[in-house]
Order: structure tokens, then sequence, then C-alpha cells
């Protein structure tokens, strides 16, 4: 009787054992944040149209349209971007900040900032 006991205690020990044991789960790597983001004025459309940074990051419009472009927001504003020309803001405050061109007023998009 006394040797089932201790066979069946055993037998509790290794599969409440199993159940703590075993792979870990895997676990996304820390997202670093990113100092410079980059969106291309191409295709009368800002590319990415949304991105988010995290606050004190520079986002720099490039125009790759052959066609002249603006950035216009409330808090920042471009001069008029002809085709290759580049256009660089710090966004130190958190928020959502949307934009569009001046010249295509259908052309929006949206900085979010953490």
């Amino acid at each position: 009787m006394k040797k089932t006991w201790i066979i069946g205690l055993l037998v509790l020990v290794v599969l409440i054992s199993g159940c703590t044991y075993g792979p870990k789960p895997e676990t996304q790597p820390a997202q670093v944040p990113q100092t410079t983001n980059t969106i291309e004025i191409k295709g009368f459309a800002f590319n990415p149209a949304t991105i988010t940074i995290a606050k004190g990051t520079a986002v720099t419009w490039t125009n790759k349209d052959s066609a002249p472009h603006t950035v216009t927001g409330d808090v920042f504003s471009s001069e008029t971007l002809n085709q290759g020309q580049t256009y660089s803001f710090t966004f130190n405050e958190a928020g959502s900040f949307e934009y569009q061109c001046h010249i295509h007023p259908s052309m929006r998009g949206k900085v979010i900032v953490t």
C-alpha cells in the first residue's frame, strides 16, 4: 500500500512539473523608437499616409513627383517643394497632426506622435 502511494505521488509530481516546464512563449523584441522617418510624395499622395513616431522624432518629406507640392499642417508648413526637394520637421509634442498639400488639398496625411 505504501509503495503504491509513493508511486502515485511520483506520477503526480512528474505530471505537475510537465505543466510548468517547457518552451517559453516567444516575445516580441522591444521596438526602438526611430529618430528619423521619411515620407515620399509620389503619385499625388503622401506615402505612407499615416505614421506613428516617438516625441522628438524628425520627419522628412521628399517630393518624388514632377508636380510641385507642399506639406501644410497647423503647426508646420513647408515652402513649395519641387521634384527632389525635401522638408523636415521635428515633432516635440505628443498628439495627432494632420496635414495636406496646399496646392492639392485632396492629398492628406497624418503624423501620430506618442
